[in-house]
């Protein structure tokens, strides 16, 4: 191998775990970025006695695709790597591609990786793609947390996405792929500048002249991202003195909210709609805004498939009826992705939201000491229209209810966000 090559594999296991996990995923998608990843990784396996696993999306938007895939299949063999590849077949036309694309690809990248007991992947983002990142938030008015950029570590569900080139340039890995005689694939929608990450990427060229580079950006998203850290602990331990965890669903304490200052404030709302309603992105800055004076202010609110509920001189956040009114799964099976009913497994029984239905037939709800909006969106156990159980709203019956190990602990999630 080339000292080249070994400084960059240095570098990329710098900035993975200290202890790599037994078995490790590496998704390629046959361009430079990945396709060097992928030989860094191999070399890093090897050395580490790792398994290593490959693979590649196909998300059939180009007749290229396929034979990309093969390709990329192709030198995994050489490396003695298994390689498989994941189709995406469910862009209807509508909506935003890319972002469609891009959700689509981390979860079948995701479900490949449970489904072979990989508890990491190693993603090929380098500091080209950080400097992108960030000039595209500059143009959306992101704050710190967004102008930080890509995190090197970020959870996907069980599974934790590794990017351990973010300060590596893609100059610097195609020079290298040249000096080991491995060729790559180029991606024609790299040139479309229809895509804003290609206009961020032709400004970059334009910026150089003043010193505004790839690595520049880079360097500044991690001094943001130094300052994301010290503001995200702030708020967790803000969050611990004004807000209690009630099953699924959290109560805030106003006078203590409002004596937050405003970021601290911003990011406890956006952690508590992230955790309740499972969400991968954050409303918007208008919605946050609103939310905070509705809380600060004891008003009813619906924000991102959450409720603000005030109730004397706090305020629940709880799941929103709407988006779970017509939600319908087995016991034991994970209902709104965050709760698991267990109990007798009976026909023609099956786990709804409590809803107005229920909660007409429960007497004593009003012991629990909960609002009735906050009530009305757990989960319950029905047979037809005969409430069985509700045990978030004092009807346990034959069944219980619990938070999938899936969800953290609500005040760890904090540090995520």
């Amino acid at each position: 191998m080339t000292t080249g090559f070994e400084m960059l594999r240095d570098t990329v296991r710098a900035h993975l775990p200290e202890t790599l996990p037994p078995r490790l995923g590496v998704a390629v998608s046959g361009g430079s970025d990945s396709t060097a990843l992928m030989h860094l990784m191999a070399d890093i396996a090897r050395r580490e006695g790792i398994a290593l696993f490959v693979a590649t999306v196909d998300h059939g938007l180009r007749d290229e695709a396929a034979d990309e895939a093969k390709a990329v299949a192709t030198q995994a063999q050489e490396l003695a790597l298994p390689h498989e590849t994941l189709r995406w077949q469910g862009w209807d036309g509508l909506g935003n591609l890319q972002d469609q694309a891009r959700r689509a690809r981390y979860r079948l990248l995701t479900q490949w990786a449970e489904a072979l007991g990989l508890g990491s992947i190693v993603l090929g983002h380098t500091a080209d793609d950080q400097a992108e990142t960030v000039l595209m938030r500059l143009a959306r008015s992101s704050g710190v947390s967004g102008l930080s950029g890509m995190v090197h570590v970020r959870s996907q569900g069980n599974v934790s996405l590794l990017r351990p080139m973010l300060s590596v340039t893609r100059a610097e890995l195609r020079n290298n792929l040249t000096d080991i005689g491995v060729k790559w694939i180029e991606d024609p929608s790299n040139r479309d500048i229809r895509f804003d990450r290609i206009k961020a990427r032709k400004a970059l060229e334009q910026l150089d002249p003043l010193g505004i580079t790839a690595q520049t950006l880079t360097d500044v998203a991690e001094n943001l991202e130094r300052a994301r850290e010290a503001l995200a602990q702030y708020a967790q331990d803000s969050a611990r003195q004004i807000i209690r965890v009630d099953g699924g669903d959290l109560t805030v304490d106003r006078k203590g909210f409002v004596g937050l200052p405003e970021e601290i404030r911003r990011r406890i709302i956006i952690a508590a709609v992230t955790w309740i309603a499972g969400r991968d992105y954050p409303p918007r800055q208008s919605t946050i805004d609103r939310a905070q004076q509705a809380l600060s202010a004891g008003q009813t609110l619906p924000i991102g498939g959450c409720l603000l509920v005030p109730d004397r001189e706090k305020t629940w956040i709880c799941r929103e009826l709407k988006p779970v009114g017509e939600l319908v799964t087995g016991v034991a099976e994970a209902w709104d992705d965050r709760w698991i009913v267990t109990g007798p497994v009976r026909p023609n029984v099956e786990v709804r939201a409590l809803g107005e239905s229920g909660i007409s037939q429960l007497s004593d709800w009003r012991d629990l000491g909960k609002p009735r909006k906050v009530l009305l969106s757990s989960p319950a156990v029905w047979s037809g229209e005969t409430l069985l159980a509700a045990p978030l709203a004092g009807l346990p019956g034959e069944w219980h209810v619990k938070l999938s190990d899936k969800r953290p602990e609500f005040f760890a999630s904090i540090l995520s966000h």
